[in-house]
């Protein structure tokens, strides 16, 4: 299970080169538009991950048994977007799923993600049709973003022998989406689900 943590007590995490780290991403949010937004996040990510004065805490390389972890690092008290560091073990994967209606950028820090990118069809309120639109491999130092109702999307570690780490900026904290489970042929059940962090010790 993943455990809650005091994010909403700490402003941020700390970590070599954290106060540079964020403040491209307040430089990058405060330009408004989504596009405008998640194209400079994007920049921000790329330049963030290849900037070697900059280290996220060693917690973020530590996998969690049984699921993914997600460990906030930062709520923005002035913008009001969330960073959340995301760990995959070897072959850990999300179901397919939104984002509740946010905007996200995703960064791959460490290892390689497998993305596969879903477009809706049609929906009854239960259930979605969908359709793979394209699978992707990033690399680290890729960045790329989600801009509803383009959100339904899988992240998978496609390796089962390297843990993979990722940086994911959140227009607010997301605390829940709705996953889609197949059912049968391209129809998705869909069920709404609270998501929570795992601590930074």
């Amino acid at each position: 299970m993943h455990t809650a943590t005091a994010a909403a007590d700490l402003p941020y995490t700390e970590f070599p080169g954290c106060a540079r780290f964020y403040a491209l991403l307040d430089a990058a949010v405060a330009l408004g538009t989504p596009e405008a937004v998640t194209d400079a996040l994007r920049q921000a990510l790329i330049t963030l991950i290849h900037d070697p004065s900059i280290r996220l805490p060693d917690a973020v390389r530590q996998p969690v048994a049984g699921h993914y972890a997600r460990r906030e690092l930062y709520r923005s008290p002035r913008y009001g977007y969330s960073v959340v560091a995301m760990t995959w073990g070897p072959g850990q994967s999300t179901p397919l799923h939104d984002h509740d209606g946010r905007w996200c950028v995703e960064g791959v820090w460490e290892g390689e993600l497998e993305v596969s990118r879903y477009e809706l069809i049609d929906s009854d309120g239960e259930r979605a049709r969908f359709y793979l639109a394209e699978t992707l491999r990033a690399a680290p130092g890729s960045a790329g973003s989600l801009i509803p109702p383009h959100e339904y999307h899988i992240l998978r570690n496609p390796h089962d022998d390297a843990v993979a780490v990722s940086v994911h900026v959140y227009q607010a904290p997301l605390m829940q989406c709705a996953r889609f489970h197949h059912d049968q042929d391209d129809w998705y059940v869909r069920e709404q689900s609270c998501l929570m962090t795992d601590t930074i010790d």
